[in-house]
């Protein structure tokens, strides 16, 4: 998505989010580590080509995004971060009988996972009123004399 919106009025924001999840994706990769769990690497190419075929759409725009694409981006990145908070609340909830698990960075972890929930409610926010506001290209619009015209 950056590579998409970074020079939009989104970019800054979409930066801070990818720099971010990045960071809790090496914070899960390690507590896997602590925790033994091995990492099955074909779950990881399956998400990575899940993501890919989610691009794939009879939108009869092969190879041009429709224009509700950030909307549906943003929305598939705030299920993300849902499922994150609720791992970090469920691995919370364990840490009491597990010395393996660390509840101050499982909090900051939770913390931030609530706090990307609402930068993407914001930006989702922001970008449904310009896209749903604005009519679409070559629509025409009646005037108050009846007559059509180009928007």
């Amino acid at each position: 998505m950056v590579h998409e919106h970074g020079d939009s009025p989104y970019g800054d924001e979409l930066r801070t989010l990818a720099a971010e999840i990045s960071q809790d994706r090496q914070a899960l990769l390690r507590l896997l580590a602590d925790l033994g769990v091995s990492v099955k690497r074909y779950k990881l190419y399956g998400a990575w080509l899940g993501e890919k075929v989610g691009r794939v759409k009879p939108n009869g725009r092969l190879l041009r995004r429709s224009g509700l694409s950030l909307l549906v981006e943003l929305e598939a990145l705030r299920l993300g971060t849902q499922g994150k908070a609720l791992l970090w609340r469920a691995l919370l909830a364990a840490a009491p009988q597990d010395a393996r698990l660390d509840r101050g960075r499982l909090d900051q972890l939770l913390h931030r996972a609530r706090q990307q929930s609402e930068t993407l409610d914001s930006l989702h926010d922001r970008a449904a009123a310009g896209l749903l506001s604005a009519p679409p290209r070559g629509a025409t619009s009646v005037t108050a004399t009846g007559k059509e015209t180009p928007s």
